[in-house]
């Protein structure tokens, strides 16, 4: 009997710890997603593109490599789902948003050092990615995502 109380305990503690950090997760998540719109808008001025040749009419006063990183981790809700993604296939949506975060933040790290540095283009934008481990060998810890490319102070563009 006391063997599976502490089962029904251990269930339902986990599915409280489950909900739990779906509740903190999503809360943080959709609070980060509205900076990044809000930096994203702040820094719009600045041109950005991942083609490797200037037009020729640019007249370019400086040029400097800039970089932006972002380190983004799981929660546990997210390393749950995609436990079950891993036994039936899919999608695995929760890390996709992951991805995504950690993308524009690096994309706007970047951009804040072309502010910086007085740019209003950054061009041949080049995205690295990697995968941070967690504790146990095999489980995703986070994702980290590198933003880098050209800063150029362009005149007649």
């Amino acid at each position: 009997m006391e063997n599976a109380i502490e089962i029904v305990v251990w269930l339902f503690g986990g599915v409280g710890l489950l909900f739990v950090a779906y509740l903190v997760g999503s809360s943080i998540e959709a609070a980060h997603f509205r900076k990044l719109a809000q930096w994203e808008q702040e820094l719009s001025g600045i041109m950005v593109s991942d083609m490797k040749r200037v037009p020729p009419n640019w007249h370019i006063a400086e040029a400097s490599l800039v970089v932006g990183e972002a380190v983004i981790a799981t929660d546990k809700y997210k390393v749950f789902t995609a436990g079950l993604r891993n036994l039936f296939g899919g999608r695995v949506r929760g890390y996709e948003t992951l991805m995504e975060r950690a993308r524009r933040q690096a994309i706007v790290r970047m951009l804040w050092h072309a502010q910086q540095y007085g740019a209003n283009v950054v061009w041949n934008v080049r995205l690295e990615t990697s995968t941070i481990q967690g504790k146990r060998q095999g489980k995703s810890g986070g994702v980290e995502v590198m933003a880098y490319g050209t800063a150029m102070k362009v005149k007649g563009q």
